[in-house]
């Protein structure tokens, strides 16, 4: 198992208990890169939360995101909020996405977001 970063688990904790979403990250993750910002899980979690309750398909799956965990220790995962895989000159999805991310599998990153262009 890969020693994560203690850098950027220190940028984790400080999200964690700054209970900010205003943190700028890119991070390479298993090839892709995702670029946004960088929310405390809890409010990552009601947000996701709201999303799916939202759904008619999946508003079940709400009740899953609800019920917090737990934790003792630094932080394990970054929560990204307004996020964006790029690829090429693309990012997916164009309005931003939820996406939580190990921080052991993190091979490189950067402080602040790439913005894309199609020009």
């Amino acid at each position: 198992m890969p020693k994560p970063d203690e850098l950027l688990v220190a940028i984790a904790a400080l999200v964690e208990t700054g209970r900010s979403n205003q943190m700028s990250l890119t991070a390479i993750t298993s090839g892709a890169v995702i670029t946004g910002r960088l929310a405390p899980e809890a409010m990552w979690r009601q947000r996701v939360s709201e999303v799916l309750t939202d759904s008619a398909d999946l508003g079940a799956f709400s009740a899953v995101f609800d019920t917090p965990t737990a934790k003792d220790g630094p932080p394990t995962h970054l929560h990204f909020h307004v996020a964006r895989i790029l690829q090429g000159t693309v990012g997916i999805p164009e309005t931003g996405g939820m996406y939580r991310v190990a921080i052991e599998d993190v091979s490189a990153w950067t402080v602040g977001d790439f913005s894309y262009s199609d020009h």
